[in-house]
């Protein structure tokens, strides 16, 4: 019945899916939500980055076309030239951005005209109220400069996808042919520089080239690595907390059943019992299950082996005793040559008995060993049946000349099982020669496959008849108990051990079927085995 339980327990757990899983979907969970967080805040950086690299350049580009229109206009000459003096004089008036470098060149290259130099502007701010950053702030400040300084030097300087990296002398021969350009490069101290050129143009004449550089872009970079800080802050909150979630899921309670499995191990438990865990609906509850049953299992394999050492003790002890009375008594009447021949007789049936007991005993441990270690294969049960039964055509007269017979009642169907073929064969030969030892001199055995059906499943079925004196009605399960034995008058003694049918159970039930006897209504009795087909 443990078996069955189980078998139908784990068909249920093979049944279900991946995702179904309670324990799937919190690891996907847990693994993906933090994971999702990181995703969010660097494509919101990335895109945060290249629209503002996008939008610095489309100012630099409007300003420069204001600017070169009026250098146009005020700096430059009929001839056509670039008035100097006036040029300087026009970047002085300018109004650049803070942060913002205008530069002029000469076609030849020569810079006439730097604002940095030139411009006299002080700007004067009104100073915020002072205030104590928070230390939130102080530590996105903190790892946004460990990053700057400790990455930068080692990470490849990659461009923004919205401008080309080229050198100033490619975007200045690009304007002097007339044409604007813009650019992003890095300066010796690595900062990233944002550069538009365009031609100063007097009617279609390049007068010169005005340069508009910013180097601001790593400030805003630094500050936008500071505004991803309360992502990662988020993400290493969440990854904290799924990661004591599938602590106090899994790993707890996969602990607690080591221990309770360690307890059984040291001898101070005999079950795993954990209440909390066998309520569980998911793979833990599953495996507190299945290591309750495998521990339940294995206490009764146990407990059998010493039922099992405490019956061969006593089984054994019977022959034991009988021969050492004999011996005791043959001492007694060493002159009547008699009953010397009688003691020696018992001693010689015990003796027999003994090697019988021993011989079954032996191969009810092997059978054991076989069930465990040999895999199950799919077999053709008429035939192999039917195979087992020739083996015992060539038996001589001289044995009770009790005749074997195999029938087939399958009409035809080929009835398949999956099993051992030595322990089945162990089964076949274990009731025949059981019914043998029952049947009368002249007498038929026969041996009958049969198809049955239990519910939606296919039986395969294997009768064994006899023609011997039956079964008491009181007697019909006591028989597969081990070293029973319930022999009729004039059976020769020693020949039958009492494990012939405990056996034929044992198999049986190992394979996931059931044996009874019964009495036949025209006399005799009939042992069926029933064993699932596929």
């Amino acid at each position: 019945m443990a078996n069955g339980k189980v078998s139908r327990k784990a068909i249920a757990r093979h049944g279900s899916k991946v995702f179904g899983s309670r324990i799937a979907r919190l690891i996907f969970a847990s693994n993906l939500a933090g994971l999702a967080i990181l995703i969010i805040g660097a494509m919101v950086l990335n895109e945060m980055r290249a629209g503002f690299v996008v939008s610095k350049k489309q100012d630099l580009v409007a300003q420069a076309q204001i600017f070169t229109s009026l250098l146009g206009d005020d700096a430059t000459t009929p001839a056509p030239l670039l008035d100097v003096e006036a040029a300087r004089q026009t970047i002085v008036r300018l109004n650049l951005p803070e942060r913002v470098r205008a530069r002029i060149y000469t076609p030849d290259g020569e810079l006439v005209g730097d604002s940095f130099y030139l411009s006299e502007r002080v700007d004067i701010d009104a100073l915020p109220p002072l205030q104590e950053p928070s230390d939130f702030a102080r530590l996105g400040a903190s790892l946004s400069e460990w990053a700057s300084d400790t990455l930068g030097p080692i990470m490849p300087r990659r461009s923004s996808e919205a401008l080309v990296a080229q050198s100033f002398e490619e975007e200045f021969e690009i304007a002097v042919r007339g044409q604007e350009a813009a650019s992003q490069r890095f300066s010796d101290r690595g900062q990233r520089i944002i550069s538009v050129s365009m031609p100063i143009q007097r009617v279609s004449a390049v007068v010169g080239v005005l340069t508009l550089e910013s180097n601001d872009i790593d400030e805003i970079i630094r500050s936008e690595r500071a505004a991803l800080i309360p992502f990662i802050g988020v993400a290493v909150l969440v990854a904290f907390i799924t990661s004591v979630l599938l602590t106090l899921g899994i790993a707890r309670p996969l602990r607690r059943l080591s221990v309770a499995a360690d307890r059984i191990k040291a001898g101070t438990s005999d079950s795993i019992d954990i209440p909390a865990l066998n309520s569980r609906k998911d793979e833990i509850g599953n495996l507190a299950e299945s290591m309750q049953s495998m521990t339940e299992a294995l206490l009764e394999r146990i407990q059998a082996n010493e039922q099992f050492a405490a019956d061969v003790a006593h089984e054994l002890k019977n022959p034991l005793t009988s021969i050492r009375s004999a011996v005791e008594t043959a001492e007694r009447v060493q002159d009547d040559p008699v009953a010397l021949e009688r003691l020696r007789q018992v001693i010689a049936q015990d003796v027999k008995r003994l090697d019988r007991l021993i011989t079954d005993i032996s191969n009810a441990s092997r059978l054991e060993a076989e069930m465990t270690r040999v895999p199950t294969e799919q077999m053709d049960i008429a035939g192999f049946v039917h195979h087992v039964v020739q083996t015992y055509e060539g038996l001589g007269r001289d044995d009770r000349s009790v005749h074997v017979e195999f029938r087939d009642d399958t009409m035809g169907a080929r009835l398949l099982v999956r099993g051992r073929d030595g322990p089945l064969g162990q089964v076949v030969r274990n009731l025949i020669d059981n019914a043998r030892s029952f049947s009368p001199e002249g007498g038929e055995v026969f041996v009958i496959v049969d198809q049955s059906n239990d519910g939606p499943q296919t039986i395969a079925r294997i009768m064994v008849e006899d023609s011997g004196p039956g079964i008491p009605e009181d007697k019909l399960e006591k028989i597969f108990s081990r070293f029973y034995t319930d022999r009729p008058a004039g059976t020769a003694f020693g020949n039958n051990s009492g494990l012939g049918l405990s056996i034929v159970q044992q198999i049986v039930t190992t394979h996931r079927g059931k044996v009874w006897a019964e009495n036949r209504a025209e006399g005799g009795a009939r042992f069926v085995v029933d064993l699932p087909a596929i």
